[in-house]
């Protein structure tokens, strides 16, 4: 265990809060094997939505971890189903589904004294919080991250990692400052899948590479819920809800999963999935911390609707320094082709196939390129928390990954390719384009905090 992370225990045990007695008292002393209450990582979990809860799943089967507050906007509610159908969400949920399996799996006690709350800030304010699960809309992703950074926290958060191009450069920038471990919710890195199919390219198995086909799912058609207009209900703090974005009147076919459809809180169904399959080609390129020099908005509809501005089809045509092209489309097979002189290969989840079905064989060996091995995300980050080393996907990369989405809006508003400068992430020649790039607008009282120069 690390000195930061010994330093840490010290602190929460001798403040001796009561939430760290409670939380200590409710996990007592851990399974046959497992760590002693002093050692688990504890954990606060903001945004208790669809993947917040996957990811408390995951931390509830674990012993090396344990989870202290919950924070969301909503109480409690069913995502955009109707109220009663299907597993409820929220906070009070979260907190519920908390007790129950500290419960039946630790102590045999029902959990007292989980936090629950709607403001993100209390949960980073706790000292006995080590790191936060940041499971949020895109809109809240950079705020939440910049003040977890700062106030010494971990942080995992989901893809992508910022809802905005500036938010991600500032966020890469405050994690290299203040040395925080924190992995982007780019959960094909730990894919043994995907980690083949980006050593194959890497070892030179397809021959020269020459094109990557990212496929992504289409976005919204039209409207995926009603679009009446309803109050707000008592259990959700609307107005925080918003928070740094603009406050739209508040509808179903823009609430509750729906949201990524509208550019104030997400970028579509392209940027919900371009930290993933384009992830992935840039692993395989070899651009982690680069990029493409250009970038095109080729295909870019939208929906005949006033609900949402993202593209429904779209085709982004890149091209890389190394004369790698790549399309990242709506209209492209899911998942990632990648495509050499000497044969391809196609990976999506839970499936590969290649030119040669040698290569995808388990016990074939690529060469002597062997890329990073992680078989479980989230257990990457906790370990990385104890050892102070890098995840396997930190900002810088989830903030590289999905650069070319918000080039390509750029492109798609001024309607024409732009010519990127992956070194100084600026485009060449075009102030116009830098401005909308970095574009930062929040509402007050909200702002993003500066890496300080000290």
């Amino acid at each position: 265990m690390t000195s930061s992370f010994r330093q840490r225990l010290s602190r929460r045990q001798l403040l001796g809060t009561a939430a760290t007695a409670t939380a200590a008292a409710f996990c007592g002393t851990g399974t046959a094997g497992g760590s002693r209450p002093s050692e688990r990582i504890t954990l606060g979990l903001i945004g208790a939505g669809s993947r917040g809860f996957n990811l408390l799943d995951e931390v509830l089967r674990r012993d090396d971890c344990q989870v202290v507050a919950v924070c969301d906007v909503d109480e409690f509610h069913y995502r955009d189903r109707e109220w009663g159908k299907g597993p409820p969400l929220g906070r009070r949920a979260a907190a519920e589904r908390i007790s129950s399996a500290y419960a039946s799996s630790r102590s045999g006690i029902p959990a007292r004294g989980i936090q629950q709350t709607d403001d993100f800030r209390e949960v980073i304010s706790r000292t006995d919080v080590d790191a936060v699960l940041i499971a949020t809309p895109d809109h809240w992703h950079a705020i939440c991250t910049a003040t977890a950074i700062i106030a010494g926290k971990d942080v995992y958060c989901e893809k992508p990692v910022t809802h905005l191009f500036a938010e991600g450069r500032r966020i890469a920038d405050l994690t290299a400052r203040h040395r925080t471990v924190f992995q982007v919710g780019s959960q094909q890195r730990s894919d043994s899948l995907f980690r083949r199919a980006a050593e194959l390219a890497r070892n030179g198995i397809l021959g020269e590479l020459q094109r990557a086909e990212v496929g992504l799912p289409p976005g919204y058609d039209g409207p995926q819920g009603s679009t009446q207009i309803i109050p707000v209900p008592d259990h959700l703090n609307h107005e925080m809800w918003c928070g740094p974005s603009v406050r739209l009147p508040l509808m179903q076919a823009r609430h509750h999963r729906w949201w990524r459809g509208h550019r104030a809180y997400g970028g579509g169904v392209l940027m919900d999935w371009i930290g993933h399959h384009n992830d992935i080609a840039h692993w395989a390129i070899g651009c982690d911390r680069s990029g493409p020099e250009e970038v095109m908005a080729d295909t870019w509809e939208y929906p005949q609707t006033e609900i949402y501005n993202t593209p429904h089809n779209y085709t982004i045509r890149c091209r890389y320094a190394n004369g790698i092209e790549s399309t990242i489309s709506s209209s492209n097979q899911q998942g990632l082709k990648l495509i050499g002189t000497a044969g391809w290969v196609h990976v999506t989840r839970g499936r590969i196939t290649a030119s040669d079905d040698r290569w995808v064989d388990p016990s074939f060996r690529p060469g002597s390129i062997m890329l990073e091995q992680s078989d479980d995300h989230l257990g990457n980050f906790l370990d990385c928390i104890r050892s102070r080393s890098q995840c396997i996907a930190p900002a810088e990369t989830g903030h590289r990954s999905i650069t070319p989405g918000h080039l390509a809006y750029v492109s798609a508003e001024l309607g024409k390719p732009l010519q990127w400068d992956p070194t100084t992430e600026t485009i060449r020649n075009d102030a116009r384009g830098n401005e909308i790039l970095n574009r930062l607008h929040y509402e007050s009282p909200w702002a993003l905090p500066e890496v300080s120069s000290g």
